[in-house]
Parts: structure tokens; sequence; C-alpha cells
């Protein structure tokens, strides 16, 4: 029996897509194998058209999807650039929390601790881990005006985070995201978030200064990097006294 290679994503739907839509897949099999870095630019559309012998105009359709999507980054009078956590818009794009009052302010990280230990099924699962494969385990608290807020307990897969430690998660200025795909060449591209109130439980309360059992939102998230991988589940502890969860709905 002959079997069918899948060495190509694109050859089960290049006959049936829109021809930008084919073009935007080149480019994201470009983003995704690494031809083109975070904070890069990528080639001109009239390059590109070059390249793949399609119009100027079909290049900036595939190229205003990429952009829509925060793959890609437009800007005036300098080219298009690889979209890059190192970016202050980009820097706290998953974080939606807001205060009650008053413009929001960027808050500050506090690493608790970093350890590696062997994955826990539904961890594993989420991950699409063998139950035995390591994982890396962090505390994180965002601390508000010097108030903790959140309290973050993360994990990433041990084989793609290697030396990750908690002296090396806080010797880095920048944000969580950004050192991940800098130093570990991982971009979290989407996420996907489940949220509900919970009370807070006596070890997450006592990291966030508060009595146990205070109402706290618990948000959940699977964050993937291209081609659909998971690479971080998270769960996020939010206090809410002078805060909002806010999501703009298009």
């Amino acid at each position: 029996m002959t079997m069918t290679s899948w060495s190509d994503p694109l050859m089960t739907t290049v006959s049936f897509s829109p021809l930008y839509q084919q073009i935007r897949d080149r480019i994201l099999q470009g983003l995704q194998s690494g031809e083109w870095r975070p904070g890069e630019a990528i080639p001109s559309e009239t390059e590109l058209a070059a390249r793949y012998g399609v119009s100027q105009g079909t290049v900036r359709k595939a190229i205003d999807a990429l952009a829509t999507d925060n793959l890609l980054v437009r800007r005036q009078g300098r080219g298009t650039f690889v979209a890059s956590h190192q970016e202050q818009r980009a820097q706290y794009r998953f974080l939606r929390l807001r205060p009650d009052h008053g413009e929001p302010v960027q808050p500050s990280s506090r690493f608790l601790e970093c350890r590696r230990l062997r994955a826990p099924v539904d961890i594993a699962r989420a991950l699409e881990l063998k139950a035995s494969e390591p994982v890396v385990l962090i505390h994180r608290l965002l601390e508000f005006e010097a108030t903790p807020i959140v309290l973050d307990e993360i994990w990433l897969p041990g084989s793609r985070f290697k030396g990750l430690t908690a002296e090396r998660l806080n010797a880095y200025t920048g944000p969580l995201y950004g050192l991940l795909e800098a130093e570990y060449g991982t971009r979290m591209i989407r996420a996907s978030e489940r949220i509900k109130a919970v009370a807070a439980p006596a070890q997450e309360a006592g990291w966030l200064g508060i009595r146990a059992g205070e109402p706290l939102l618990l948000v959940e998230r699977i964050s993937t990097t291209y081609a659909g991988r998971p690479v971080e589940v998270r769960r996020g502890w939010y206090l809410t006294r002078h805060h909002h969860y806010a999501n703009d709905l298009n």
C-alpha cells in the first residue's frame, strides 16, 4: 500500500485555498523554520512576489493577514518585521488585568521559584508530553505599585527550556515571553484561556499576602507557538479588589 507523504503541509490545501492564503502559509513556513527570526525584517513585497511568482497585491494581502494575527508588524518607511515580545506594544499583550480607575500601570515581576520535575499527568497531557518527561515549574508574582496582584504558576516543557533557573529569570529585565523568545527560540503566538471565580487556597493566599478563602479570579491558559504546538500551561490567581479582567471583543 502506498502511503501519502506529509512532508509539505500545504499539499492537501493548496488547490482549495485562495492564492493569498497559500502565500500566507508559505511565509508562515519561513517564520516557523526560523528563516526570519523575531525582530528581523522579512523581504519586501516586491521580492516576495518574485520569489513566489505572484502579484505584489497578493503578497500584500497575505502580509495583512499575518499582521492581523500579530505575527508580522508593518513599520512605516522601514518595511515589515517579524513580531517580537521585545516590542513595547507586545510585552503585555496576554495580560488583561486593568485598574478599576486610572491608567494601566506596567507590573514588575518577582520570581519565587523555578525547578524541574516530572510532568504531572494533566500538565503532560496539556503540553502533549509523556507523563515521565521533565517540565519546568515557575512561580511568579506580578506586583502593581509594589502590591502583589497576580500569582502565576507556569509549566514549560523541560527539553525545550534547558538551563532555565530562578537566577536567570530574575537577572532578565524584560518580559518573560521576551526571554523565552530571545534565549530559547520560542515565541508564544496564541493563548486559549478559561476563567472562573475561586476561593484563595492557603499557599497561594500566603504568596499574595491575603487571607485564605478570599475571592480570586483563576485564569487557566495554554499558550501555543507556530503550528499550534503547546509550549506553556499557566494558572494565574488574580486579586481583583481594585482591578478587573478586560477583553475587547471584535
